[in-house]
């Protein structure tokens, strides 16, 4: 069983449970790790969907950051 999320470990902000073992599987934990990738990356993870991705980018901009483009 994967090792769950310690919310002291990660500033993502909540999400759907499917969305957050996604991107803690593919080693995404904080918000500034998701600089790195584009939205449309983080879409195609099993479990992120519209939604999440929508989340996503409102905590992004709440910290001042952004998804990569393209």
């Amino acid at each position: 069983m994967a090792k769950q999320l310690n919310r002291q470990q990660s500033d993502l902000p909540r999400i759907s449970a499917p969305a957050t073992r996604a991107l803690t599987a593919a080693g995404y934990t904080r918000l500034s790790q998701l600089t790195k990738v584009s939205a449309a990356e983080i879409a195609q993870l099993h479990g992120v969907g519209l939604k999440g991705i929508h989340i996503l980018r409102e905590a992004l901009a709440e910290a001042g950051l952004t998804f990569r483009r393209g």
